[in-house]
């Protein structure tokens, strides 16, 4: 009887050609010099203490190809140094060891001027990327994410979990993530909504502005409204209203005849409004729909959600325009799973805040790709798409005529697609 084979018949060695797995990475580092960004970072960060040390560049740049790789922790930077010969192309030195790197992120955290100064990177690449963009204005979508964590300065938040709750804005028109405030988890949901949109609305470029914006619950605060409400520079919102006393007595005032069919077993209506500190009366713009099963003495016999506005359009279409922030869940997505922001490095909240922001930097970096120089087919594609795709591409490095030439094993199509985005890179480049 012929016996059972359990094991697939090669031997592994190890190679001594200069090959490399990940060759696709030469894209997002392509990128960074294109747009100069290690210059900007060795710029707007603090230096080190002496000439011998490490320039904030080659700590920032690592995490960056690293998080772009789909690696997570900071001993993940390991397999960017195991790329020796990639590195060499590449142009990036001997890596800090990763107990350095944590070091690093607490000395940049603990004044706060690493993490300013990272702000100040964002606040270029953005820049970058809206003034090659033919809008003018833009939807602006504020949202808090929970990032569990079990760290010992990690605070609880309202799930009832240890944890962060970063706050942030993104421009739904393309994605970037213009505004970011890490917060320990216990901060509460409303607080510095008004702060953030200030400072996003301060961050366009001259001839751009946000002119829409969108806001859960969280965002329904007088102060808030009162902002996007100035006569010199009024900005359109729609924001979740709460159903409290208040709404709810407004709302009984909608007559009956008022009420219009909207999806289904759903009505709308709209009614105004105002608040004790608000400095304009807004509308109401009111869904309702049955109660499948209510309490037998309940005098309430609808369901209600509310979406407080100064838009003036029908309260069918502003239902459909509040809805679609749906789409900044997507981008937290991308930027908590796919970059992965979901586990945070360091024991210390301020460290990881500097962390955090790194990880707004890779994102924000494959955004500018996507929407300056990728293929039209990839701008949908998520960072894990990009990966198998692109960067997860072997190859080996070889040395002809006094040049380095990197071989990638590859369709010729692939192939074709990596000299495009170069040259776009290059053309980028020159302005």
């Amino acid at each position: 009887m012929k016996k059972r084979q359990t094991m697939l018949s090669f031997d592994i060695e190890p190679a001594n050609a200069a090959l490399t797995a990940h060759g696709g990475l030469l894209l997002p580092c392509e990128m960074i010099r294109s747009l100069k960004l290690d210059k900007v970072i060795d710029r707007e960060l603090p230096r080190p203490g002496n000439a011998r040390g490490y320039k904030p560049s080659e700590f920032v740049i690592p995490m960056i190809l690293m998080l772009h790789g789909g690696g997570k922790k900071l001993d993940d930077l390991r397999e960017i140094a195991g790329e020796v010969n990639l590195r060499k192309l590449l142009g990036v030195k001997d890596l800090p060891a990763s107990c350095t790197m944590g070091d690093w992120l607490r000395r940049m955290g603990q004044h706060g001027e690493g993490r300013a100064g990272l702000g100040r990177v964002n606040n270029y690449m953005a820049f970058e990327g809206l003034k090659r963009d033919k809008r003018n204005e833009y939807t602006l979508d504020i949202d808090a994410v929970v990032i569990e964590s079990e760290k010992s300065e990690a605070q609880w938040t309202y799930k009832k979990e240890k944890g962060y709750q970063p706050l942030l804005g993104f421009l739904y028109e393309l994605g970037l993530l213009i505004g970011d405030e890490f917060r320990d988890g216990n901060v509460p949901a409303q607080s510095g909504i008004r702060e953030l949109l200030q400072s996003c609305c301060e961050k366009m470029p001259p001839g751009k502005r946000i002119g829409y914006f969108r806001s859960d619950s969280a965002g329904y605060q007088a102060e808030v409204i009162n902002y996007c409400d100035r006569d010199e520079d009024k900005i359109l919102f729609t924001i979740t209203g709460d159903k409290d006393s208040a709404v709810m007595k407004a709302i009984r005032t909608i007559r009956e005849e008022a009420w219009e069919p909207y999806q289904q077993d759903r009505q709308a209506a709209a009614t105004v409004h105002t608040m004790n500190e608000t400095k304009k009366a807004f509308r109401l713009i009111v869904q309702r729909w049955p109660k499948q099963q209510g309490d037998l003495f309940d005098p309430e016999p609808y369901n209600y959600r509310v979406i407080a506005t100064n838009r003036k359009e029908p309260p069918k279409d502003i239902i459909e325009m509040h809805n679609q922030r749906g789409q900044a869940e997507n981008y937290i997505k991308e930027l908590v799973n796919g970059f992965g922001m979901e586990w945070m490095p360091c024991r210390e909240t301020y460290a990881n805040a500097v962390f955090f922001r790194i990880g707004v930097l890779a994102y924000n970096l494959f955004l500018l790709m996507k929407n300056l120089i990728m293929s039209p087919w990839y701008r949908t594609s998520t960072i894990a798409t990009v990966r198998w795709k692109l960067y997860q591409t072997a190859g080996m490095i070889v040395s002809h005529a006094g040049r380095r030439v990197l071989k990638l094993a590859a369709p010729l199509e692939k192939i074709a697609q990596l000299f495009v985005f170069r040259r776009k890179c290059y053309q980028l480049a020159l302005g």
